[in-house]
């Protein structure tokens, strides 16, 4: 990485995750209405409370932003941010292709039913574009970035990595 940011003593200030839910050839995407990306699209997830596993998180937030239950979420991925402000945000990312309830908007996201060959990536992350295809199609990973604002300025990702070391 151009940015030495990445050091064996970086330490996120908060832990999150996401969840990308898949029904048929169709993703379960939101609109975020609030918080870190607020007008993106994105995935349901949020930062892991203090007690919480981050699989629990990830049903937990999926219940407060869509009133849905993620069936069997699997760690599928990390992601490392950094951004240039000091902000430090280390994110586990779950894949599900089952889920109970209802998706419905809430007064933290929109839910978004999308075709996977028609991802908005152009009003998400840019990131977004580098991993969620591959994870889409049964690859782990583990991915560094460093944003400034809402730019990415560098980054690294090591595909199919002998074990995530999620929290």
């Amino acid at each position: 990485m151009t940015t030495q940011v990445f050091e064996k003593n970086w330490t996120p200030d908060d832990r999150a995750t996401l969840c990308f839910i898949t029904h048929n050839s169709n993703i379960l995407l939101i609109r975020k209405k609030r918080g870190l990306g607020a007008g993106k699209i994105n995935a349901p997830g949020g930062r892991i409370e203090p007690g919480e596993s981050a699989e629990q998180a990830t049903i937990r937030e999926c219940l407060e932003e869509l009133h849905i239950s993620p069936v069997n979420p699997q760690l599928r991925g990390e992601l490392f941010f950094h951004f240039t402000s000091g902000y430090r945000l280390h994110c586990g990312v779950f894949l599900a292709n089952q889920f109970s309830g209802t998706p419905a908007e809430t007064p933290e996201a929109t839910p978004l039913w999308t075709p996977i060959s028609q991802i908005p990536f152009d009003q998400m992350w840019q990131d977004d574009r580098i991993w969620l295809p591959p994870l889409l199609e049964g690859k782990t990973f583990r991915a560094w970035f460093v944003f400034e604002h809402e730019s990415m300025l560098d980054h690294k990702i090591e595909w199919n990595p002998p074990f995530l070391t999620i929290f």
